[in-house]
């Protein structure tokens, strides 16, 4: 995320010339609001940003019609993520197995054809729950 960084010109002095005890509580006054606005235009991006508390406002909105939705992606996030992650390490080994094989087009078209689908649904359906999962509150979890 890049900020967008806003300045405020200033007021020149000339040189050797302290600003009077007015122009610097103006100049002061000035920086502070400055800041100020930069505080709230970062908050506001913060806010727009913070997708947790999207998907938690999903799960209200729903929590009448799907009670039990949060606590259950919860509970089985661990079976999913050990699932992607055996799957990952069967892959990296079919790799070093394979080495200079995979460039064979029949070699690479049944590596594919084994791992490809998996690991990409797999990891589909982690992005799906996980979100879910971490904006569920802690608790005893509900099916």
């Amino acid at each position: 995320m890049t900020a967008p960084l806003y300045v405020v010109p200033t007021t020149s002095v000339p040189a050797g010339l302290p600003p009077s005890g007015v122009e610097m509580t103006d100049l002061l006054r000035q920086l502070l609001d400055s800041q100020r606005e930069q505080v709230a235009l970062l908050k506001a991006q913060l806010a727009a940003g913070d997708q947790l508390a999207r998907w938690r406002a999903l799960l209200g909105r729903w929590a009448e019609e799907f009670p039990g939705v949060g606590g259950a992606c919860k509970q089985v996030l661990p079976t999913l993520e050990r699932a992607y992650l055996t799957t990952l390490r069967e892959l990296t080994e079919r790799v070093k197995e394979l080495g200079d094989d995979l460039e064979d087009e029949f070699v690479l078209t049944e590596f594919l054809d084994r791992f490809a689908t998996r690991v990409t649904q797999l990891g589909n359906i982690l992005g799906s729950v996980s979100p879910i999962a971490d904006a569920t509150p802690s608790g005893p979890p509900t099916a």
